[in-house]
């Protein structure tokens, strides 16, 4: 059963190339966790690992990479289902980039119900994070 929740359409007032070089480089994301939602954060440039309270262990590697427009991840081995994250950013005018992320997750009904909320509430708050960059 597929689960997807899409962000709201966030405002940076910053470029998309600076956007693509945070989120392109998983080595930048560790900043970018709250550290009251997110523990045992790892990471290299392709991929990380991670916790979220009462979700499980997270496993990430970037997929796609599109300079200054789009960033694919999908889930590694150590994840219980798959899930893949888009993150889609577009520069309107000068400083002023929009967001969206997406979240994709194949899960049973029970899990679907269980995760539902905290998924939304990571994808939210990725976009607040990235709409602070400068």
């Amino acid at each position: 059963m597929e689960l997807k929740i899409e962000s709201r359409v966030g405002k940076a007032q910053t470029t998309d190339e600076r956007i693509y070089n945070l989120i392109s480089d998983f080595s930048n994301l560790g900043s970018m966790m709250p550290p009251e939602q997110v523990k045992d954060f790892t990471s290299d440039s392709d991929s990380c690992k991670f916790s979220i309270d009462n979700v499980g262990q997270f496993g990430m590697r970037i997929i796609e990479r599109e300079p200054n427009k789009l960033v694919k991840v999908e889930s590694d081995e150590s994840v219980p289902f798959k899930f893949n994250l888009w993150f889609q950013f577009k520069q309107v005018e000068a400083y002023d980039t929009r967001i969206k992320v997406t979240l994709k997750a194949d899960l049973n009904p029970l899990m679907k119900m269980a995760a539902k909320k905290p998924l939304t509430n990571f994808v939210e708050m990725l976009v607040t994070r990235l709409e602070g960059v400068r």
